[in-house]
């Protein structure tokens, strides 16, 4: 009896509380533990498939870029515009951080925009000559 209550107290200072550990008859019922070399056989399984896998990678790499070539293409340019873009935005950002050169620019804008209405907008010759070199610039475009 005495030597039931030692093996009881070792138990429970091992064992996480509130958990005994199995008596004789349950232990019949239990899965039993793989022999010591078995888990080196194990590794060396587990290598063999790292390295096979490793090997094929370049195949796999391959075919998946095949696979999905204009879907790359086109997340590339998509990324290349967005890119793009936030370069344009901070150089003109720097840009009208620059004293007097905003302002240069918006008389220049001003000022092409005038030439622009009195070439092009103001007899209906001038008009039809823009609307034909829109037509033709068009064409070349599209191709049509």
């Amino acid at each position: 009896m005495e030597t039931e209550q030692k093996q009881l107290e070792a138990a429970d200072a091992i064992a996480p509380a509130g958990m005994l550990p199995p008596t004789g008859g349950e232990t019949a019922n239990l899965s039993q533990l793989p022999p010591a070399d078995e888990p080196e056989a194990q590794w060396r399984r587990v290598a063999s498939r790292i390295t096979h896998f490793l090997a094929q990678l370049p195949e796999y790499i391959t075919s998946f870029l095949q696979k999905n070539q204009r879907s790359l293409i086109n997340v590339a340019l998509i990324l290349t515009a967005i890119i793009t873009l936030k370069v344009v935005i901070a150089i003109l950002a720097a840009i009208n951080g620059v004293p007097l050169l905003s302002p240069t620019f918006e008389l220049i804008g001003i000022g092409y925009f005038i030439w622009f209405s009195l070439r092009y907008l103001t007899k209906s010759e001038s008009r039809q000559e823009l609307s034909q070199k829109i037509r033709l610039l068009k064409q070349e475009i599209v191709g049509e």
